[in-house]
């Protein structure tokens, strides 16, 4: 039997929305019923998780508009209707300074609004990443803040077209990245998250003990910082369908990773050790750029992201902006 919300909630055009592969980019759905309770929004979110992370897989994103959400703990009851597999943000390796609102939901990066988060799949720079995520519009920044999102797969096959070369290298011997951890955390940077809190360790040892679990390198700096290099890691996903989807940090490593103790020319080589050649890097970058859609937030959005198709990233501005995300385990 069909409820309210099934015959309310559709997808609509929204300005700027793009298509590929006769789909569109990003999926919207929007709910035009007004006044539903929330319990029938966590009903109509329960009944169709299979049909939205089939959507998300088809289209990369989908943006649920019109659901009566408005608090973290709106946004968390939607997260425990859909019934995933939680990926908690204490448990990853995310360099990004983040605050949990609850056990399932933290705030999406804690760095200044001036700072620029670049296109990223995430935590594609680690071994353990997420396979889903969401995001939550808590309430929308007085100007800019819109969340940058770029289809990988269409990005990888204009890059085989374009650059060929660089689009096999890539595929076929992986990346390495380096970045510099503080000791404590430092707010004031896009990937400021100490040492302490990435690898749950209390101590040197403990630190040490975990990165060799994970096959990383390092190197403890004077000022106990902690260098890092990660094994080599895939730069390209095969997909289900066998599309081929650009799975890396690739493009945030090399545009955005800078800071008091990061320096972006030294953060990413190829899996051998070989430097990426800027031209070929800087190609891919304004491939994306052509690709990408910015989600200009509305108070209580839900976005659903698929991570092995879609990058997302975070346009700087001004007031305050609470976009709180939710991370999906990689069964």
């Amino acid at each position: 039997m069909k409820r309210l919300l099934d015959t309310h909630v559709s997808p609509h055009p929204i300005p700027g929305q793009a298509a590929y592969y006769d789909k569109p980019f990003p999926l919207a759905l929007v709910n035009d019923a007004p006044e539903v309770p929330l319990a029938d929004a966590l009903d109509w979110t329960a009944r169709h998780v299979a049909t939205l992370c089939r959507a998300a897989a088809d289209h990369g994103v989908v943006l649920i508009r019109g659901l009566p959400l408005r608090t973290a703990e709106d946004f968390d009851a939607f997260v425990a209707a859909m019934g995933l597999k939680n990926f908690p943000y204490a448990e990853s390796l995310s360099n990004a300074v983040r605050i949990n609102r609850t056990a399932r939901v933290f705030s999406a990066n804690e760095a200044p609004p001036e700072v620029t988060i670049f296109l990223h799949h995430e935590m594609a720079q680690t071994p353990i990443y997420p396979s889903r995520l969401l995001f939550f519009c808590e309430q929308p920044a007085e100007s800019g803040g819109a969340t940058p999102v770029c289809r990988s797969d269409v990005l990888f096959q204009r890059l085989t077209e374009q650059c060929p070369e660089f689009a096999r290298a890539c595929a076929t011997r992986g990346l390495k990245y380096t970045n510099v951890m503080p000791a404590d955390n430092d707010f004031a940077s896009g990937m400021g998250r100490s040492w302490r809190s990435t690898l749950s360790a209390a101590n040197h040892a403990e630190a040490e003990r975990r990165l060799q679990a994970l096959g990383y390198t390092w190197q403890w700096q004077p000022d106990d910082s902690l260098r890092v290099t990660t094994p080599v890691l895939p730069a390209v996903r095969a997909l289900a369908d066998g599309r081929r989807s650009f799975f890396n940090q690739l493009i945030a490593a090399f545009q955005g990773w800078k800071d008091s103790r990061n320096n972006p020319s030294r953060s990413i080589t190829f899996g051998d050790g070989q430097p990426l050649d800027r031209a070929d890097v800087l190609r891919a970058v304004q491939l994306a750029d052509e690709l990408t859609f910015d989600v200009a937030w509305q108070q209580g959005d839900v976005a659903l992201v698929d991570n092995f198709v879609a990058m997302h990233g975070r346009r700087t501005f001004t007031g305050t902006r609470k976009v709180l995300a939710s991370l999906v385990a990689n069964d």
